[in-house]
């Protein structure tokens, strides 16, 4: 995707238009969200269980699905009024959020995803839901400043990437157009003072009108703007699934600003009508329904996926953290200095890359080793397990897979 650093207008400008709706599996059992005033709403107290569960006992605290990585909140209709900013907190999985909405959508207030700016040690930059954290500033002589959290985490002084290359050295660009799977932007690197958080990821589809006067922003956290501060974090992800888009708003999925620029992220329109100058940075991809369309909320079931089966012989949990011993590590191993990573893919070809990235709390850039393959589980589906020998540090590291297909 090409760094874009204007603003595109998307619609139609006219009157009359009738809007058609479309198909979106939301129960309504969250009820009607209707903001009035600054809210925070609290993804920790998402119940867990599948996406499509009736809510109606624990309406409006959403339901956490650990096989959609997402929090699912199902409502009537949603309703921002102008003046009032709804804003996140973190789900301890980080998941990102999916309205679906029986009725229409109304935002004349702000609806903020934002990625935390830079942080002192020994803190990190919290990302809006469903993106990853800034890396470590210096704490000592002993504790050296980190790399950024993602799958596009920036180095020392490099931005996030997402959408596109992180600014100096920042992470290369992951994800896809269609933001299936649904993913937000990644941290940049801690040097000197802590880097800026990736936004995060939200999907809206409703059935109907979508009318947008206010703004919903998924931009990077900021790590500095001169000398030798630290990178900022990248934009996040924003997919809208609409019957109509009305109105003259604004969808933001910028980087965080900083000594490295963090990237754009990603934004989707998909509707059957624009009516409407909404403003839209970066460039989005638009996609036209027609009414009764029913879209692909979740990736379909036989796309390709990947998981860690193991970390040195001991098993990954299904559901990981990564939260850095507040709730203990996800994996303990044993002093040394390599382990070899057991990686599960299903639906991809044996051609394709498989990168694990290990990306140390404090004292390291990140490294990448490329997986290879060592035994075909299954053909049909193509199950597949890979093997890398990663470099392990004292402490704790983050561990992620990426597929890079041929």
């Amino acid at each position: 995707m090409k760094r874009i650093g204007w603003m595109l207008a998307v619609g139609l400008v006219c009157g009359g238009v009738a809007v058609a709706d479309i198909v979106v599996p939301s129960d309504g059992s969250d009820g009607e969200l209707y903001v009035t005033t600054d809210t925070v709403i609290d993804l920790s107290q998402a119940v867990a269980g599948n996406w499509d569960d009736d809510n109606s006992a624990n309406a409006g605290r959403g339901i956490y699905d650990s096989n959609k990585w997402a929090v699912v909140f199902k409502y009537t209709n949603v309703t921002v009024d102008a003046g009032a900013t709804v804003t996140f907190n973190n789900h301890p999985s980080r998941a990102p959020v999916v309205w679906l909405v029986s009725g229409d959508v109304t935002i004349n207030g702000t609806v903020n995803l934002k990625g935390q700016n830079r942080r002192t040690a020994p803190n990190l930059a919290e990302p809006g839901p469903g993106g990853f954290r800034g890396g470590m500033s210096r704490y000592s002589s002993l504790v050296l400043d980190g790399a950024g959290f993602g799958p596009g985490g920036g180095r020392e002084r490099g931005g996030g990437g997402y959408g596109a290359d992180g600014g100096s050295a920042g992470g290369s660009a992951y994800g896809n157009p269609s933001i299936l799977p649904l993913i937000g932007g990644s941290g940049g690197g801690g040097y000197p003072t802590g880097g800026g958080a990736g936004g995060g990821a939200i999907l809206i589809a409703c059935t109907g009108t979508f009318a947008l006067d206010g703004t919903i922003t998924v931009a990077g956290g900021n790590g500095g703007s001169s000398g030798n501060y630290p990178p900022g974090g990248s934009g996040g992800a924003v997919r809208l699934v609409v019957g109509g888009l009305l109105g003259s708003g604004n969808v933001l999925a910028t980087g965080g600003t900083g000594y490295g620029d963090g990237a754009q992220g990603r934004i989707r329109l998909e509707r059957v009508t624009d009516v409407g100058t909404v403003a839209i940075s970066p460039e989005p991809s638009i996609v036209a329904l027609e009414s009764g369309a029913t879209p692909l909320i979740w990736p379909p079931y036989n796309a390709p996926t990947v998981r860690i089966v193991s970390v040195g012989g001991e098993s990954s949990p299904a559901d990981p953290r990564a939260s850095f011993g507040i709730e203990g590590a996800d994996v303990m191993l044993m002093e040394t200095n390599t382990a070899s990573v057991v990686v599960e893919t299903t639906n991809v070809e044996e051609v394709s890359t498989v990168q694990v990235r290990v990306t140390p709390r404090a004292n390291s850039n990140y490294s990448s080793v490329d997986a290879t393959v060592d035994e075909v589980v299954s053909t049909d589906p193509l199950v597949v397990r890979w093997v890398a020998d990663i470099p392990i540090k004292a402490g704790y590291s983050a561990i992620q897979v990426k597929v890079v297909r041929p």
